[in-house]
């Protein structure tokens, strides 16, 4: 007993860091920062902390009252930060392509309230989040998570100081979610703009037939009609979304 009391500050210390970037991965990182509450996030992160112990031995002896610990455990947070956003840049295609497709289609005044994030989205921005929610589980993508985890530990261990280059690269691929939403909203755009064209010729014609109410039902009718179209190429360019995340990753560990 004397012997596991005389041990536990240096378990303490080997746990600590660890702990530091998985829980400010999952902070971070899409469904799991969100969805999942805090308690069940810290205790899954203790439980993969013991796990990725022998992973995440320091560079050099730290001390743990010292400035270098202080500094260290910032590396920690920042990296795990980093690791969870480069993945919510595919959940934010979500957001983006939602965005885009409602304001087209006219639906961008139908807002829901989310009481326990105390954000509001629109009803199209809701249905996408819950499809690339269900994709993200469908291709393992927690277990990506934590593979991606552990890699991370060999490539920058702890007290190496923070990969300058991938945070670089990180902040350079923020525009790839607006490119993403508008290749994917591109069908929906032009289709709205085609019927709102044509119903713009025929007012012109007959202007007693007062068609921009009949109008904008239809840009509504046939926005639905192109999103159902377009539903089913969204789980093969998530993938490739994922695999250029991944790419990106892949790319910073280098």
């Amino acid at each position: 007993m004397e012997v596991l009391r005389a041990q536990l500050p240096a378990i303490f210390i080997a746990l600590w860091w660890p702990f530091c970037r998985i829980l400010a991965m999952f902070s971070a990182s899409p469904i799991l920062g969100n969805i999942v509450p805090i308690t069940p996030r810290v205790l899954l992160s203790l439980v993969l902390s013991v796990v990725m112990m022998p992973l995440a031995k320091p560079v050099t002896a730290i001390d743990p009252l010292s400035l270098h610990a202080f500094v260290a455990t910032v590396d920690q947070v920042i990296i795990g930060c980093a690791i969870g956003l480069a993945f919510q840049l595919v959940m934010a295609v979500s957001d983006v392509l939602g965005f885009m497709i409602s304001s087209q289609m006219g639906l961008s005044m139908s807002v829901m309230n989310d009481p326990l994030n105390g954000t509001s989205s629109d009803v199209i921005s809701a249905l996408l989040s819950m499809m690339f929610t269900l994709l993200f589980f469908s291709i393992d993508g927690h277990l990506v998570l934590a593979g991606v985890l552990g890699a991370s530990f060999q490539v920058w261990p702890v007290g190496g100081g923070l990969p300058a280059m991938t945070l670089n690269t990180l902040v350079n691929h923020v525009a790839w979610i607006f490119s993403a939403s508008l290749l994917l909203a591109t069908p929906v755009i032009f289709s709205a703009l085609v019927v709102q064209i044509g119903f713009g010729f025929l007012t012109r014609v007959a202007p007693a037939l007062n068609l921009f109410s009949l109008g904008f039902s239809a840009v509504t009718l046939f926005g639905l009609l192109m999103l159902g179209y377009l539903v089913r190429f969204i789980p093969d360019q998530y993938v490739r979304m994922t695999n250029q995340v991944l790419d990106l990753l892949q790319q910073g560990m280098r």
